[in-house]
């Protein structure tokens, strides 16, 4: 094989071997013998083999867990919290510079201030007021991850695992809590029944019509199934009369 072909094939190779495809959604750090030169943009991008290197880093919404961490919270109950961390990265150089290892340091940053916002209230604040959570855990983390070009997104916390006795206790009082709800409304509604009921007592009086009209219902009523029977035992013209009437 002739020399000439062989180096043409050798710079064809190095050529080649520098090509590089820089996505849409990703940028590449450019850096040459260990130094910082550029960022280069999405598309077709070549670099000198050996003597140039990129780290590319990815510029979309990531998301990193939060294991589920133990914490003792103001009102002395232990449970175990989780929660996800959405971010961007602004600015790729910076990530890279500033910051060893960034989903790492996130993760770490995110654990700690979960810990830290959840153990200084009470269980029951945890529960109502997730959202409220998140957003000082996020204000947390954004202060330090500000300086590292990265953009927090939101934080949510996802489960809270409680003690099975915690559990058992806080499913005794929310039966007892409706009970006591039922227990109110059905006295309340037996006030109102006495009420109407005594309104119409009063306007029954007022009548020996309606007196009489109320009687002769309540009899059909009783014999609805036609199983008794009913006596008078005396006419009921005898029966006493309201001094009103006359």
């Amino acid at each position: 094989m002739a020399p000439p072909f062989i180096l043409i094939v050798l710079i064809v190779l190095f050529f080649l071997s520098g090509i590089r495809i820089v996505y849409e959604y990703k940028r590449a750090l450019k850096f040459r013998f260990g130094r910082y030169v550029n960022t280069l943009q999405p598309g077709f991008r070549w670099i000198i083999p050996i003597v140039e290197t990129i780290q590319v880093v990815d510029i979309r919404v990531i998301t990193i867990n939060i294991i589920s961490q133990e914490v003792m919270t103001e009102d002395n109950v232990p449970c175990s919290i989780d929660g996800v961390v959405f971010f961007r990265i602004n600015s790729p150089e910076k990530a890279v510079l500033e910051v060893e290892e960034f989903r790492f340091a996130i993760t770490q940053l995110s654990q700690a201030a979960l810990r830290d916002v959840c153990g200084k209230v009470e269980l029951d604040t945890i529960l109502s007021k997730r959202e409220e959570m998140g957003k000082n855990i996020k204000a947390i983390v954004e202060l330090e991850t500000k300086e590292w070009g990265i953009e927090i997104i939101d934080v949510k916390i996802k489960d809270i695992q409680l003690p099975e006795n915690m559990k058992r206790m806080m499913a005794n009082q929310a039966e007892a809590e409706r009970s006591r709800r039922a227990r109110i409304i059905l006295a309340l509604a037996e006030e109102q029944a006495a009420g109407k009921l005594l309104e119409a007592g009063k306007l029954i009086d007022q009548s020996p019509s309606a007196i009489k009209l109320r009687l002769y219902q309540t009899l059909s009523n009783i014999a609805a199934e036609k199983n008794s029977t009913i006596l008078f035992p005396f006419p009921e013209e005898m029966m006493p009369r309201n001094p009103k009437s006359k």
